[in-house]
């Protein structure tokens, strides 16, 4: 009986403990719902100040003050929230905006001394009785250890506490900023790194490119015009401005340029074979990141070889990445070689392969670099991925 009786015991149990928390559970939405005012509280600062993230981006600019004030002021609590530079303000969000002109005065102890500074009474203080205004806290903006700005909170109480929240929510609004100079300096950086590309661009292949088209003036002028039109097209491509994205669609249909130039002056000593995944097509990638490895692999791995030599360019879909892979079989290289290119060494030696490295990795991350499987005398295969879709990366409308 007592082995019938025991699990029916259990179960019992188990059913008034189920009971009995869900009226404590019941008990306690009613109080304050499943989440503490705590969490509440930390929450909603958490959201606000994503928000205000999102408007410091492009740095700090009076739109970007004005825009991101409102949010800090939410965060702060105080009167009112200013953002200033050296000697002007950039933005007043609150009341009192008639101690507006006071920002720029109050801040340059700060911008000169990197301190937070607390003003009270007179430094502050104006004749109107009804002006909620009685002090101010001033904090440093500062990027890279300089300080561009400052961030004053106006209250109608000074308070340690003001003075403490002032100063994080500074060092706060300085990260966001050196987040957006590093954007920025990446931007320059792969701007940089673009302009030495363009000018690696081979005056070998553009001499012989020009002298191929002038081989078929005479002899077959349609043709001639034909590898005419495909080298302004190409130059074109490889020459823009605008731009440091580009699809994946658009950067293939330069390389066919590039190709048909190439085989007019190699004839049938190159081959060509291309497979590409449809779906592919339009994902987005930097701009000349394929033409510099498919030029790789005819200057270095064909140029030099005895007999045919065979191109294979190939993009696969692999869920929410692209694989592109240049394959050539010619001469092959030593892999140190290759590895010391890839550091940034003899880059003369290699078109391009180090600067499109780098750019794949500054864009997207290490792990999206270019891998390199080379011998010498078994040819050459350049493989890379891109992510179909990642934040910042988009061609320009």
């Amino acid at each position: 009986m007592t082995g019938i009786h025991w699990p029916t015991a259990v179960l019992v149990g188990g059913t008034v403990l189920l009971l009995w928390l869900g009226v404590a559970l019941l008990q306690r939405s009613r109080r304050r719902g499943f989440i503490s005012d705590t969490d509440r509280a930390t929450y909603a600062t958490l959201h606000t100040a994503s928000l205000a993230a999102r408007h410091l981006g492009d740095g700090l600019s009076p739109e970007a003050a004005e825009r991101a004030g409102r949010h800090l002021l939410s965060i702060l609590g105080a009167q009112a929230v200013s953002i200033a530079g050296p000697g002007s303000v950039l933005s007043w969000t609150g009341r009192g905006d008639h101690h507006r002109d006071l920002a720029v005065p109050l801040g340059e102890q700060t911008l000169g001394t990197g301190r937070t500074v607390a003003h009270r009474g007179d430094a502050v203080a104006c004749e109107d009785l009804e002006c909620p205004i009685r002090g101010a806290v001033t904090a440093p903006l500062a990027t890279d250890d300089l300080v561009v700005g400052t961030l004053t909170a106006w209250t109608d109480r000074p308070s340690p506490g003001l003075t403490r929240a002032t100063e994080e929510v500074a060092a706060w609004v300085s990260s966001q900023l050196a987040l957006a100079e590093l954007a920025r300096t990446r931007n320059r950086v792969m701007e940089a790194e673009l302009r030495a590309l363009r000018a690696q661009i081979s005056p070998h292949f553009i001499y012989n490119s020009l002298a191929a088209i002038a081989s078929f003036v005479r002899t077959d002028p349609d043709r001639a015009r034909e590898l005419l039109l495909d080298f302004a097209d190409f130059t074109r491509y490889a020459l823009r401005t605008g731009g440091t994205f580009t699809t994946l669609a658009e950067e293939l249909r330069n390389v066919e340029r590039y190709l048909v130039l190439e085989q007019a002056r190699f004839g049938d000593r190159l081959r060509v074979s291309l497979l590409v995944a449809p779906e592919v097509l339009p994902v987005t990638l930097p701009y000349l990141a394929v033409q510099p490895l498919v030029e790789n692999a005819v200057r270095h791995g064909l140029a030099s070889k005895e007999g045919i030599g065979h191109v294979s360019i190939t993009a696969t879909d692999l869920g929410s990445a692209a694989e592109i892979a240049i394959e050539d079989d010619g001469v092959g290289s030593e892999p140190e070689r290759i590895r010391t290119i890839l550091d940034g060494a003899h880059a003369h030696d290699s078109v391009g392969l180090g600067n499109v490295d780098a750019r794949l990795r500054q864009v997207y991350g290490d792990e999206f670099g270019l891998t390199v499987d080379t011998a010498p005398g078994a040819g050459t295969r350049v493989s890379f991925r891109v992510p179909k879709f990642a934040p910042g990366v988009h061609t320009q409308d």
